[in-house]
């Protein structure tokens, strides 16, 4: 690919100035146009493309800061440097705030102007770069659905996402909480920052410290090399810790001082290290409850809950189902021909939304993939579902049936549990009370656990 030379404009109104300029920036092999003024300028970009402008800030009619207030208010992105016979410091500071790149008293010093010139061009051809990369990178999934409930959510990000308020995501697995979070970073005044993640169920207990707090080397055996941790990383963007109710007691402890000190300290250091982040926590336990039980600090929880959304599983907000359905097969065409020519009919649609999805969006996105391949025809109807899917109450009734319909283990206890409370629900004929003591656990507990499966008599 040939490199294209770097287009720049010079805008002055004094035409010695103009040539002075136009002159050396040839010699350095530079493209250059000019223009007498600033309207001058803005005429000739709608015409032609440039990488870079030279604008003179005191100018007859127009002046170079309202010209360069045109320029950005017209979408225009390409850096500007400013120059002027008369700079003080209070123009400097407003051309910046406009957007200038640079500032350059007249005459420009030859060394400083060229090296301005290259950098300005050089952070051009990086957003440049940048951007065309965006463009290439999958775009973030919508949250897709009508309903009241996503409605709130949609609503309470919009609200949620421009504030530093840390936010508790609740929810059943599969729910899609790690959407909810990756949304309200994308909406906030960090998107530009990283977003970093830590699943605090997947990470051996002892090991999560060194994995958010980073470790210096040698700090215990098998640390060869120093390590930055998740809070480092998350630096200037969004940490978002999902499952924290897995997470171990003496790591709370220090997430809670972090929290409080906005500092970390690594494991095997004693430098305290300021970190700026902002903390978006999930889980899909009850953590008032981990709070009774001595699992969760109740200082924490507090911590991390200023805002609580609650995301609904999928059985409280069917009427999304059909639409959670289409989306994921348009996605499976998108990336894949094979499935080019498959859709839904109404009947399908229907009886996808009165199937059971205990493992939510999640089990239903896997169900829609399962389907694209092994229906019959590419025609999903109500007959290809009930042949391609299993019925979940038929064989569900056994810890072998449950093993058979799920291949997540997350999914699978969840389902076990459900059977062991309805079983022993039956066994003590209903009775919450007697159930509860009999298994163990309060009766408040008990009736968390009936909402959260949808279980009734």
């Amino acid at each position: 690919m040939p490199h294209k030379t770097p287009h720049i404009l010079v805008t002055d109104d004094e035409r010695a100035i103009r040539n002075t300029l136009k002159e050396i920036l040839e010699f350095e092999d530079y493209k250059v146009s000019t223009a007498e003024s600033g309207q001058a300028a803005l005429d000739f970009i709608k015409k032609e493309s440039i990488d870079l402008m030279l604008l003179d800030i005191k100018m007859q009619r127009m002046d170079g800061l309202e010209t360069l207030k045109n320029l950005r208010e017209g979408g225009h992105e390409f850096p500007v440097i400013m120059i002027s016979g008369h700079g003080t410091i209070e123009i400097a500071v407003e051309a910046t705030k406009i957007g200038a790149y640079d500032f350059l008293e007249k005459p420009p010093d030859l060394n400083r102007l060229l090296l301005t010139v290259r950098n300005a061009l050089s952070v051009q051809t990086l957003t440049k770069q940048v951007h065309q990369i965006k463009k290439k990178l999958p775009k973030i999934q919508e949250i897709i659905g009508e309903s009241k409930a996503i409605s709130r959510i949609k609503n309470m990000i919009d609200k949620v996402a421009p504030t530093q308020s840390r936010v508790l995501i609740t929810g059943e697995n599969g729910t899609g909480k790690e959407l909810v979070a990756t949304w309200i970073h994308e909406k906030s005044s960090r998107s530009t920052g990283p977003f970093v993640e830590v699943n605090c169920a997947a990470i051996p207990s002892e090991l999560i410290e060194s994995e958010l707090f980073g470790h210096e080397k040698g700090a215990f055996t098998g640390a060869n090399e120093q390590r930055i941790g998740k809070f480092e990383q998350a630096n200037g963007g969004t940490l978002f810790l999902d499952e924290i109710g897995d997470m171990p007691l003496d790591a709370q402890a220090k997430v809670l001082r972090a929290l409080q000190e906005n500092k970390i300290t690594k494991v095997g250091g004693n430098e305290s290290i300021s970190v700026d982040v902002r903390i978006l926590a999930a889980t899909n336990k009850n953590l008032e409850e981990e709070i009774d039980e001595g699992n969760f600090r109740e200082d924490l929880f507090h911590r991390i809950s200023v805002i609580p959304i609650h995301v609904p599983p999928l059985r409280e907000r069917k009427e999304d189902i059909p639409l959670i359905a289409e989306a994921c097969l348009n996605k499976l065409k998108e990336s894949d021909i094979s499935f080019s020519s498959v859709s839904f009919t109404s009947d399908g649609l229907t009886a996808l939304k009165q199937r059971e999805w205990t493992g939510n969006v999640r089990e239903l996105q896997n169900a829609i993939e399962r389907l694209g391949i092994l229906s019959p025809t590419d025609t999903i109807d109500q007959e290809a579902i009930n042949a391609v899917l299993k019925h979940r109450k038929s064989d569900s009734n056994s810890l072998q049936g449950l093993a058979e319909e799920t291949d997540d283990f997350q999914d699978f206890k969840e389902a076990a549990e459900r059977l062991f409370l309805v079983q022993q629900l039956e066994k003590h004929d209903w009775n919450i009370s007697q159930t509860a003591e009999a298994v163990g656990i309060q009766r408040s507990h008990m009736y968390n656990k009936m909402k959260k499966y949808n279980i009734d008599r």
